[in-house]
């Protein structure tokens, strides 16, 4: 399935696509933004950054169809990008989002992961869905609390920032239709 571009009452989550590259490169090498990313994001984080990792890595990832890479941007103003959220098959670990420092506290990564979410149970047709972030990460973590996820693993793992204490949630799709019944 491709990615179709996703919207909620504030937003709009489009597809990335490489001329977003430039936009994100000016956004994502912040500290705050890298800090809780896995040590796979090389930091200092190069020039060409963003561009590099959907050329080779992103994109073909969604072109066979196991990820799906969505841009963050307000509805006021769908030329900003503020964020980025995406979706992998595949892997133990299914879902990852970033947003700008000054965009945050506003239940804006809230809503994208709402939507997101909603689109791996009901559109992609998937039993589980499970993230990872680091115990230090108390913003993610209440974003995980929202859902309804649940903490199943406590371990230690390998961020931008150094090695750190690393919780894995999950939410399964009958907790997550369950739960969305009562929100109605």
């Amino acid at each position: 399935m491709r990615t179709p571009t996703l919207e909620t009452a504030r937003l709009l989550l489009r597809p990335v696509r490489l001329e977003d590259a430039e936009q994100v490169q000016r956004l994502f090498p912040q500290w705050e933004v890298v800090k809780y990313l896995n040590v796979v994001v090389p930091w200092p984080f190069p020039e060409d950054g963003v561009e590099t990792y959907y050329r080779e890595r992103s994109l073909p990832a969604v072109e066979r169809g196991e990820e799906w890479h969505w841009t963050i941007r307000l509805k006021g103003k769908p030329e900003r990008i503020i964020g980025a959220i995406s979706l992998h098959l595949n892997r133990e670990i299914n879902r990852g989002f970033w947003i700008a420092p000054e965009w945050r506290r506003q239940g804006l990564m809230t809503e994208a992961v709402a939507e997101v979410t909603r689109f791996w149970f009901e559109d992609l047709q998937q039993p589980v869905l499970r993230t990872k972030k680091a115990v230090a990460n108390a913003a993610s973590r209440a974003i995980s609390v929202r859902e309804g996820m649940r903490c199943i693993r406590q371990t230690e793992d390998d961020y931008v920032c150094g090695r750190l204490p690393t919780e894995v949630w999950e939410i399964d799709s009958a907790t997550w239709k369950s739960r969305r019944l009562m929100q109605r």
